[in-house]
């Protein structure tokens, strides 16, 4: 992953950068790229980005326009690397940009007309490619995705890409126990990552939505599906929230961020939209409120208050799994392995109450460019300011 030459600007996506591709033609490519994806060569298809489509002549009869697309811009969005002002670029899946192109397609009245259509197909696809990937005969996708992203085996708890029975197995797979040390491990005030991810943290919601998030429905009722009158809604009221944004090179098992004690899950039914920064930062298009969810409920040692911590799923991940989240009553530590996501990029939101948690000065200056910040499991985000003696 570099940096991109400063002879092209950044893509804002829009349906008019891809003039030559309608929204039924968007939809069929969408569907190939995934049957594609059963042929084992995901940086040839469903992993193509704007740097290497040029060398694959179907995908340019298939995209029409997508070719003169990637010679006019960077098609993707900067990162941070955490403890620097570095800044690299991290190209955009083709299968993510294409999804964006339907949602964005056409005008305001045209979408609410073909909305439940490409909600539909979006949802189909998701699944196709869950099956695809839980196939015995995807293991021979491991290698290139491994070559396509760069991917190090050393830290892997099973080393020997051989040993993993599909593809999906890979794509969860786990790490070596002391892969990821936790900053701050033995202080309870202290707070942590919850996943290797790009990372944003607001102190509060209203802050959320004016640098980052721009769904006008993006509230805390709605993400966690309770009443404006609930319990849950009152306790969350000028909550702080941290969103971790995994991409699909992401180590993809999540985290407990605090010291504390696994609670109730509620499923939430949704969506499958792409969860890139450009679809979040839409104004009026409500991603992480739409998307299908599951909310745990963490009881915070240090205060006793209840932290959300809300899995969403996205375009082309077929499930979330809970492994230690799912034990109720269970005693966690931060760093404890709570669940993971199946094949795809996707997003945890953590939700603390107002006063339990102050985040790292670092992440919050550059949430307020706002760019994402580069972190992995265990990096410290904050703490839990100390009572006032």
């Amino acid at each position: 992953m570099s940096a991109p030459q400063t002879d092209k600007p950044l893509e804002k996506v829009h349906p008019d950068n891809l003039p030559g591709l309608s929204d039924e033609q968007a939809a069929n490519g969408l569907a190939a790229l995934v049957e594609h994806s059963s042929q084992n060569k995901p940086g040839h298809g469903i992993h193509a980005s704007s740097h290497t489509i040029f060398n694959i002549p179907w995908i340019h009869k298939l995209i029409p326009g997508i070719e003169k697309l990637a010679s006019a811009y960077h098609v993707g969005n900067f990162v941070v690397i955490r403890g620097t002002k570095q800044q690299i670029f991290e190209a955009m899946p083709l299968y993510a940009r294409i999804g964006m192109h339907l949602l964005f397609y056409g005008s305001a009245e045209k979408r609410l007309l073909h909305i439940k259509k490409v909600e539909d197909l979006l949802k189909e696809q998701s699944v196709k490619e869950g099956k695809v990937y839980d196939s015995p005969e995807s293991v021979a996708s491991i290698p290139q995705f491994i070559e396509t992203y760069d991917l190090s085996t050393d830290e892997l708890l099973q080393p020997d890409i051989t040993k993993y029975k599909n593809f999906n197995e890979f794509f969860s797979r786990k790490l070596k126990p002391d892969a990821r040390p936790v900053d701050h491990a033995d202080d309870p005030l202290a707070i942590c990552s919850a996943a290797d991810c790009r990372l944003t943290v607001f102190q509060t919601v209203d802050l959320a939505t004016k640098f980052w998030v721009k769904g006008r429905e993006f509230t805390v009722p709605h993400l966690l599906n309770v009443d404006v009158s609930s319990k849950e809604a009152v306790t969350f009221d000028g909550a702080s929230l941290a969103i971790f944004r995994l991409a699909p090179s992401d180590y993809h098992r999540f985290h407990c961020p605090i010291d504390g004690t696994v609670g109730t899950i509620t499923h939430i039914p949704g969506q499958y939209y792409t969860v890139n920064p450009q679809a979040v930062n839409e104004p009026g298009f409500d991603v992480f409120t739409a998307n299908t969810r599951s909310v745990l409920y963490l009881k915070h040692t240090a205060t006793g208050l209840p932290v959300a911590f809300v899995a969403i799923g996205a375009l082309l991940v077929g499930s979330i799994g809970w492994t230690n989240g799912g034990e109720e009553g269970k005693t966690v530590k931060k760093g404890d392995e709570l669940g993971y996501f199946a094949y795809g990029g996707s997003t945890v939101i953590a939700l603390f109450p107002k006063g339990v948690i102050q985040f790292d000065e670092d992440l919050v200056s550059n949430s307020m460019v706002p760019v994402e910040t580069l972190v992995k499991v265990g990096n410290s985000i904050g703490r839990t300011p100390a009572p006032a003696s």
